[in-house]
């Protein structure tokens, strides 16, 4: 009998997730859907799912195994809380709340759980881990066949933020993917950081300063940088090249349509990050499903792993708002 999940949030991601859990992934049906919005929720749940506004309802409905949340960042702990009061396994999309406290209020009731029932109900949708070019470098810089790592350079840009952006939820909603690959890339944890940023794009929104420029070092004194452009127009793109004693490596570019029209010939790029990290996300819905009918742990990112992320994002944040201090991270 396949696993029956429940999805919160219609929009981009859950309706991606909805997608992918109907057509990619064995083991697994999306038997409800909840959005705020009624008919978004039905334009994208499959036939035979339940419709509601109400994420509760969803969360203990006997129709549902197990939940995946893709509403705003906003509710993610809450909704997580009450998975754990229903007793549901829940796939969280990062982050795992937009503060630290929240955060801390959700390790917490994570870790009560474990102890009670010996078992993690959360796993967090830290996507990149599952992607094909950051294991394969993982691996590479794992091997030290070049020696040493001395420094990373990732990049991520979007073609436009998201309405409401600010500096701040930059970094908890983008740059916290970087905050959590980073020291998963090099097996050691981010110590300090720095944000820094200098003439904005006039295409930014009030609030919001982008491009900005970020600096961290890991405990192994590898340092690193993230450019982060949220306005970058063209499309989506993102990098990380790691540089060791002896050699770089890079994450592979992904294939791109060639296109020849008009005298010219030019390569297409997408309009958002969701074709470059499709196998990814396919690939972690796969794995959490494969546990879950084997009642094993998840290999995903975990409530501890949030909590880092997050406690790397006030030290971020922090330095914002002191002119780029290098900042310390509080664990």
């Amino acid at each position: 009998m396949p696993i029956r999940v429940g999805v919160i949030g219609a929009g981009v991601m859950g309706a991606d997730h909805i997608r992918n859990l109907n057509t990619s992934v064995s083991g697994a049906e999306v038997s409800y859907v909840a959005d705020l919005d009624a008919d978004r929720a039905a334009a994208v749940a499959p036939p035979s799912a339940r419709i509601t506004t109400d994420p509760s309802e969803l969360i203990n409905s006997s129709e549902v195994d197990a939940v995946v949340v893709a509403s705003h960042d906003s509710t993610h702990a809450g909704l997580v809380l009450e998975c754990f009061e229903a007793m549901t396994p829940v796939l969280c999309e990062k982050p795992l709340a937009p503060t630290l406290l929240e955060s801390i209020e959700v390790v917490e009731a994570d870790a009560d759980m474990v102890a009670a029932t010996g078992a993690s109900l959360l796993s967090l949708g830290f996507m990149r881990r599952f992607d094909p070019g950051y294991l394969a470098l993982r691996e590479a810089v794992t091997s030290r066949a070049q020696g040493d790592p001395l420094m990373v350079h990732c990049t991520s840009r979007t073609a436009a933020a998201g309405p409401g952006t600010s500096s701040e939820s930059a970094i908890t909603n983008s740059a916290i993917h970087e905050l959590d690959i980073l020291p998963w890339l090099l097996d050691s944890p981010i110590t300090e950081v720095s944000w820094q940023a200098g003439r904005s794009s006039r295409h930014s929104l009030e609030g919001l300063r982008d491009p900005a420029f970020m600096l961290l070092r890991t405990a192994d004194g590898t340092l690193s940088t993230l450019e982060l452009f949220l306005n970058a127009r063209y499309g989506y793109t993102t990098g990380c090249e790691v540089v060791s004693e002896l050699g770089t490596t890079a994450l592979p570019e992904p294939p791109a349509l060639a296109l020849r029209e008009d005298g010219q010939r030019r390569a297409g790029i997408p309009a958002d990050w969701r074709p470059r990290f499709a196998d990814a996300y396919r690939l972690q819905l796969q794995a959490w499903i494969s546990a879950l009918e084997k009642g094993e742990p998840a290999p995903l990112a975990t409530a501890q792993d949030g909590l880092r992320a997050a406690q790397v994002a006030q030290a971020m944040t922090r330095s914002l708002h002191s002119d780029g201090a290098f900042t310390k991270v509080a664990y």
